[in-house]
């Protein structure tokens, strides 16, 4: 009788399990696509697609493919699609098909020198300027950042570690110097040890270092008032995006100085002079002091140094406030056991996608203990990689093709044990 009662309640928790689920499935619709040059036909990465009048949104992989879910009070609006230096386009969601291809066209213009010079100098001063507007431009609100994350890391071309995860950020007004907070909702990670040494696993980032990319929260980073009189500023040609003029200033350190700093550009609105978009690298030319920027402790007998590192962030407006919604960081490492006949090549690539969020308070003391500390490396959980439904009604950014074989390997290895 007790086995038989047992059995009834484990019969009723998977039905009630499985109704959970599939009235979770309902709730919303899955769309997916890829945005491509309408001229060239060649993928759009990093394209924001955003549920009108919602903040809801994904953006394109490496491949201009996305996915996204759409929660089916919206399923009768439009998404919008964005990309700098084509032309916004709005869609209704009932017509837009599974795996279509989506075309922008192109929007280049180009500023007359004379309508910069008119209230800016130089393009130092534009930058210092656009430094200055986090007080009056920027979301100074406490806001809850619904946020993915993914990190890979490849040995030479083969995969070797693959984490992802869906985070809650906890973000700080932008007119104060309190820090953000991160709050891990859920995780998936598979390691292949055998692919990674023990320094190649140190060079693990985490949320943060996706974070700390935001260059007007955190300038310290890149323009603290240190190093900003090392660079030089100058304007490119200008571009476009949600049918805004937008000034293009390049950066790089000045001749003669031997420390690494950055180099690349920065994507300034026309009118209100908020930062849009920054795609940056740092100067690796110096390999110890490059070096001594990423890895702290060595062993003796082993030389490393980064060969590219390079950094993407993303902005975009929510009520007519500026806020952080993208970044990317690429890194790619050499490695070099002394007596050992082969150098290593690692290549770290991590980014995080802002996909919903809300202007509210959080009470941190009653969360202290659901979050993560900036030097966090998520823990190892394969287990999830079995589940297609892991992420529920989450979205995240689309895997890549090379990503995507990654994760059917891990399935088949789960099968396995």
């Amino acid at each position: 009788m007790k086995k038989l009662i047992t059995s009834l309640v484990f019969i009723l928790f998977l039905v009630s399990t499985s109704l959970l689920i599939a009235q979770d499935l309902k709730s919303f619709k899955e769309i997916t696509g890829k945005i491509i040059d309408a001229d060239t036909k060649k993928p759009l990465v990093f394209t924001d697609i955003v549920i009108k009048n919602s903040n809801i949104s994904t953006i394109t992989n490496s491949d201009g493919e996305f996915l996204l879910k759409i929660p089916n009070t919206f399923l009768e609006g439009s998404i919008t699609i964005s990309h700098l230096g084509y032309k916004k386009r709005e869609l209704k969601i009932s017509s837009i098909k599974n795996h279509e291809e989506i075309g922008l066209t192109p929007s280049i213009t180009q500023l007359n020198e004379i309508s910069i010079t008119a209230t800016i100098k130089n393009a130092r001063e534009l930058v210092e300027e656009t430094l200055k507007k986090k007080s009056s431009l920027y979301n100074n609100k406490s806001t809850l950042m619904t946020a993915f994350y993914r990190e890979t890391i490849k040995k030479r071309r083969k995969n070797a570690s693959l984490s992802e995860a869906v985070v809650k950020i906890h973000k700080q007004p932008y007119n104060n110097k309190r820090r953000d907070h991160i709050e891990l909702i859920k995780a998936r990670k598979s390691t292949d040890y055998s692919k990674l040494d023990t320094l190649a696993l140190k060079l693990q980032g985490g949320p943060f270092s996706n974070l700390y990319t935001d260059i007007i929260k955190y300038p310290e980073y890149i323009f603290n008032d240190e190093d900003l009189p090392k660079y030089k500023f100058s304007y490119g040609n200008s571009t476009s995006i949600n049918n805004r003029q937008i000034y293009v200033v390049n950066f790089k350190q000045k001749e003669g100085l031997s420390i690494p700093l950055y180099y690349g550009k920065l994507y300034i609105d026309a009118e209100t002079l908020a930062l849009t978009n920054a795609v940056y690298s740092l100067n690796v030319s110096n390999r110890e002091l490059a070096s001594r920027m990423y890895v702290r402790k060595k062993p003796r007998k082993v030389d490393v140094y980064p060969t590219e590192a390079t950094y993407r962030v993303n902005y975009r407006t929510t009520n007519d406030q500026w806020h952080y919604v993208y970044s990317n960081i690429s890194l790619t490492f050499k490695v070099n056991w002394k007596g050992k006949l082969f150098n290593n090549t690692y290549t770290l690539n991590s980014e995080m996608a802002i996909t919903d969020l809300e202007i509210q308070d959080t009470n941190l003391a009653k969360i202290r203990g659901k979050l993560i500390r900036p030097t966090t490396i998520l823990s190892e959980k394969a287990s999830g990689f079995s589940d297609p439904r892991f992420w529920g009604a989450y979205n995240i950014i689309e895997p890549e093709k090379s990503i995507e074989s990654a994760i059917k390997k891990i399935q088949k290895q789960l099968k396995r044990t």
